[in-house]
């Protein structure tokens, strides 16, 4: 084995979250928002600095000592079934792989897998890259991918959801599936976008449109495992947080009743909101049409209309431990983001965090909680990007610094441009389903898909 191989034995840690963890310490920081500093590296793992690529041997990302990577599905590289890897890639969810696709890829080490299902934020109309298409002329989609984490190596990939508009996030539902989201209100010719998509994490989609979820910008989704209600977050401003009731648990397919959220009696705005600000009084209300067509009310302003509450850019959103975390990219006092916290046996949500300037957090974007309760930030804002994390203090830290620069002449064996991608967002963050040894993440342009792997055990993640 080489030292890769035995590094994801390094961070076979428990799998039981901590009582209270992160989240724990970040809630309790919100009586004096001047606590929140953001160190300049994880007081455990230590500061940054450039480590190797193993696939290409480029030094495309900054990470603690320890830590290493691989890898794979840059854009245009061949996937397994043939087709050039699509580009934009989004938000993704890991999966533990079903007896059937197993059985189809035949190969060794099954009990090692992890499935990843990845977005592509892509909103051309040239063709759609797999059949069946919701749309024939729409270019994004999703991919798939299996990647062996005691090997340290992805064995396979597919085209899995094809003919949508720049599939954003999503999020995984507790049946195995991944639901994945247009960020959009685009109609082209007899097609209207915006939509949910379900896409199975062992096979391809059938590419039909979830229309009673709601037609607008979508970006993330995070689901009920008690209920299999679904919580979907729209990046616009203004935005709702709202919820799906399906009819039949676990059958989205079957149609169910949309509803926003509201705060108070009237239609709440909370883009200003700081660190604790909470609120009690949650209500819902119905979206009577949730597919509205050219000219029709939007379902936002449907919502407000009857009182919901206003959002500034909602983004990511995480289910843990009975509550949703939701990260409002562009919300709080000074426009660097927000994340909140809903409780859903109580129905009360608070502003756990705002971030006090661009220094400590800089409009965050998708969010994971690891195996561990460490959380994961995704950073979407100006100048280098970070993956950030949070001690278990509830201080934020630097992980993961985006470092891609392709030199000129580009990469042997790679279509992508050479150049500075070092403000390219990260997204998709994901664990492994197994010992959570390997951390998933994606850099949006060029379009490479990150699995990074090092001493967890010894830190906040």
């Amino acid at each position: 084995m080489t030292g890769l191989d035995r590094r994801g034995f390094l961070a076979a840690t428990t799998l039981g979250v901590v009582a209270g963890g992160p989240l724990a310490a970040l809630s309790a920081r919100t009586a004096d928002a001047s606590t929140m500093v953001k160190r300049p590296f994880s007081p455990d793992y230590g500061p940054l600095a450039p480590v190797k690529d193993h696939t290409t041997g480029l030094e495309l990302l900054k990470l603690p000592r320890g830590f290493e990577y691989v890898t794979h599905g840059w854009t245009g590289d061949p996937m397994t079934d043939g087709r050039p890897t699509p580009g934009a890639h989004d938000g993704m969810a890991a999966f533990r792989p079903s007896g059937a696709l197993k059985a189809r890829t035949k190969g060794t080490g099954k009990g090692h897998w992890t499935v990843l299902v990845r977005n592509h934020e892509l909103g051309s109309l040239n063709g759609a890259f797999v059949d069946p298409a919701y749309n024939p002329a729409a270019g994004g989609g999703t991919t798939s991918l299996i990647f062996d984490t005691r090997q340290g190596e992805f064995l396979d990939s597919w085209a899995s959801l094809g003919g949508t508009v720049r599939n954003c996030a999503g999020g995984p539902t507790p049946w195995g599936s991944w639901l994945s989201c247009e960020e959009t209100t685009e109609i082209n010719g007899e097609y209207r976008h915006g939509y949910i998509f379900e896409v199975p994490h062992d096979g391809v989609s059938s590419a039909e449109p979830y229309k009673e979820m709601g037609r607008f910008s979508h970006e993330a989704v995070a689901v009920d495992p008690r209920t299999g209600w679904v919580y979907e977050t729209e990046d616009a401003t203004p935005s709702g947080f709202y919820r799906f009731r399906p009819k039949v648990r676990g059958d989205l397919s079957q149609g169910g009743v949309l509803e926003m959220m509201s705060i108070g009696s009237s239609a709440y705005v909370t883009y200003a909101d700081g660190t604790g600000v909470t609120y009690p009084e949650i209500g819902w209300v119905v979206i009577d049409e949730p597919d509205p067509g050219p000219g029709e009310t939007s379902v936002v302003r449907q919502g407000v209309a009857k009182g919901g509450a206003s959002f500034n850019r909602l983004e990511g959103a995480w289910y843990h431990d009975g509550k949703i975390y939701i990260v409002s990219t562009s919300g709080g006092p000074i426009g660097q983001g927000q994340v909140f916290e809903y409780d859903i046996a109580e129905n009360t949500m608070r502003v756990l965090f705002a971030s006090p300037n661009a220094a400590v957090l800089n409009n965050p974007d998708n969010i994971c909680v690891s195996p561990r309760g460490g959380i994961v930030l995704c950073e979407d804002g100006s100048g280098v990007e970070f993956l950030h994390g949070l001690t278990t203090d509830g201080e934020i830290f630097p992980f993961a610094e985006n470092a891609v620069v392709i030199p000129d002449g580009g990469v042997p064996g790679k279509s992508v441009a050479p150049g500075n991608y070092t403000g390219s967002e990260w997204c998709g963050s994901v664990f492994d389903t197994n010992d959570g040894g390997w951390l998933f993440a994606n850099i949006q342009s060029p379009g490479i898909t990150f699995a990074i792997t090092g001493p967890w055990q010894d830190g906040s993640l």
